[in-house]
C-alpha cells in the first residue's frame, strides 16, 4: 500500500469505554474550529450521551458545521427538547435508512432495510478521527436493560493526521448521499459530488482513496519506526468483504498468538477455518466473547460455533462482568484492529462498518494487556467437556437461533 510522508503530528491513542472516549470527544468538540462529523448506530441522551450532545450544541453555536448521522433503527426519534436545542444551535441531524412511518418494526420485513449504518466514526476539523465500537451511550445504561452494575466493555481509537482526512472524505460522501436520498434519478453523481466538495463539505481528493478492495485507504505512518494505520471500511459496493479479509490475512500470517474480543461472534466458514488452521499449526488462539445475555439471536447463535473451535484447541472465554461490546483483535503482539465490525453476518455482509487496523507493537501490547486483564478478572473459560455435555435445552436454543440467522440471510440473497 502507498505510504504517506512521515508526519510529526500523527498520533494514536487507545480509548477504553465511553468513560475514556466521551471526555476526548467533548474536548475535541470544544476545540473545533470548522467542522464536526459524527456517525453512530445509537445516539442516546441519558447521562454521558447528553454531555456529548451539549458539546455539539456549543460547537454549532459558535459557528462550527456540525453533522450528525444516526441509524434509523439503532437511534430513537430525536426527543422534542433536543430537537429544539439542535435546531436553535444549528446542529444538523440526519437519519440513515429510517423505517417507514406507521410501520414500526414491521419495516424490518423488507430485506433491504437490514442494511444498517453500524459505523462509529467521528472526525473533527479533518484532523483527528475517532473510530471504534462505542455508541453515544452511557457506559452504565442500556436502552433495553436499564442501569448496568458494571460498565460496558468496549474500545475506540483516536488517530491524528492524514487518516482523519480520509475518514472525513468517506463520511462527507455518505452524508451527501443520505441527504440526496440515494435518488435513482441523480444521473450526474460525480459532478454533484464535486459541487458538494466545492461547497466546503468534501475532503482532499473526493473518495479515490476508498476504492482499494482489501482496505479502504492508504496505510499512514504513525511516527514510530514501522508503525502504520489503515482505515478499513465495509460497504455494499466495492468494499463488501474488506474487514473480513483483513482479519483472515492477519490470522493466516499469525505464528504465535491471536486474541479476538468480539461482542457478536458468529463467523462464516472461511473465518472459522482460518482460526482452526491457526490453532492446529501451533498458534495460541484465544477468544473473549459475550457471556452476559443481551440479544437472543446473537447470544444463542454463537454457541453452536464453539464446538469445532474448542476441538481444534481454541480457548474461549466469556466476559461476565457486563455486556461485552468490543470488536478488537491482536495478532503476534504487533498487529491490532479496533472498530465497529462484529464477526457475524450482519456486520460482515450487510452493515456499513469501520475499523482501524494498526501495525504498531506498543499499541498492540497495550490492547493485549487490557484483554488479558479482562479475561483474568472477569472471564470464564469454556471447558470443552462441559460444553459437550451442556443441556439439551441450550443446544436447541443455539441451533434454532443459528438456523434463523441463516434463514434471514437467505432472504437477503447472501451466502455465509
Amino acid at each position: 500500500m502507498p505510504m504517506s510522508p512521515l508526519r510529526k503530528s500523527e498520533a494514536l491513542q487507545l480509548l477504553q469505554g465511553g468513560q475514556a472516549l466521551f471526555p476526548a470527544l467533548i474536548k475535541a468538540f470544544d476545540g473545533a474550529a470548522t467542522w464536526i462529523q459524527l456517525e453512530t448506530y445509537i445516539f442516546d441522551f441519558h447521562g454521558a450521551g447528553a454531555d456529548v450532545a451539549d458539546a455539539l450544541v456549543r460547537a454549532a453555536g459558535r459557528g462550527v458545521t456540525v453533522q450528525v448521522l444516526v441509524d434509523g433503527i439503532g437511534t430513537d426519534p430525536l426527543p422534542a427538547g433536543w430537537q429544539k436545542k439542535f435546531a436553535e444551535a444549528g446542529v444538523q441531524w440526519c437519519v440513515y435508512s429510517p423505517l417507514a412511518a406507521g410501520l414500526g418494526g414491521l419495516g424490518l420485513l423488507v430485506p433491504n432495510r437490514w442494511r444498517r449504518l453500524h459505523r462509529k466514526l467521528c472526525v473533527v476539523d479533518q484532523h483527528v478521527a475517532f473510530c471504534g465500537g462505542i455508541n453515544v451511550l452511557d457506559d452504565f445504561y442500556d436502552p433495553n436493560h436499564g442501569e448496568l452494575q458494571a460498565p460496558r466493555f468496549d474500545f475506540a481509537v483516536a488517530v491524528t493526521g492524514p487518516l482523519a482526512a480520509e475518514a472525513a472524505d468517506a463520511m462527507a460522501q455518505l452524508w451527501w448521499r443520505v441527504q440526496a436520498g440515494y435518488s435513482a434519478r441523480q444521473r450526474h453523481l460525480s459532478a454533484a459530488w464535486e459541487k458538494f466538495k466545492a461547497a466546503g463539505y468534501g475532503g482532499r481528493t473526493g473518495t479515490t482513496s476508498l476504492a482499494n478492495g482489501s482496505a479502504s485507504g492508504a496505510a499512514y505512518s504513525l511516527g514510530a519506526p514501522g508503525a502504520r494505520a489503515v482505515l478499513v471500511l465495509r460497504d455494499n459496493l466495492r468494499n463488501r468483504s474488506s474487514i473480513e479479509r483483513a482479519y483472515r490475512k492477519a490470522i493466516g500470517k499469525a505464528r504465535q498468538e491471536i486474541i479476538i474480543a468480539n461482542g457478536y461472534f458468529v463467523p462464516g466458514g472461511k473465518l472459522r477455518r482460518a482460526l482452526i488452521r491457526a490453532a492446529r499449526r501451533g498458534v495460541r488462539v484465544t477468544l473473549l466473547l459475550q457471556g452476559k445475555y443481551e440479544y437472543y439471536m446473537q447470544y444463542h447463535a454463537a454457541r453452536p460455533v464453539y464446538g469445532a473451535l474448542l476441538a481444534a484447541g481454541v480457548e474461549i472465554h466469556e466476559y461476565e462482568a457486563s455486556f461485552l461490546h468490543a470488536k478488537v483483535a491482536v495478532v503476534d503482539g504487533h498487529w491490532a484492529t479496533v472498530g465497529s465490525s462484529n464477526l457475524d453476518p450482519l456486520s460482515l455482509l450487510l452493515a456499513r462498518e469501520a475499523n482501524v487496523v494498526v501495525e504498531d507493537r506498543a499499541f498492540a501490547e497495550d490492547l493485549r494487556g487490557r484483554l488479558c486483564e479482562a479475561m483474568a478478572s472477569h472471564g470464564r473459560r469454556i471447558d470443552p467437556a462441559e460444553y459437550g455435555h451442556r443441556p439439551l435445552s441450550q443446544r436447541l436454543q443455539g441451533w434454532m437461533a443459528y438456523a434463523l440467522m441463516r434463514l434471514a440471510l437467505l432472504v437477503t440473497g447472501q451466502r455465509y
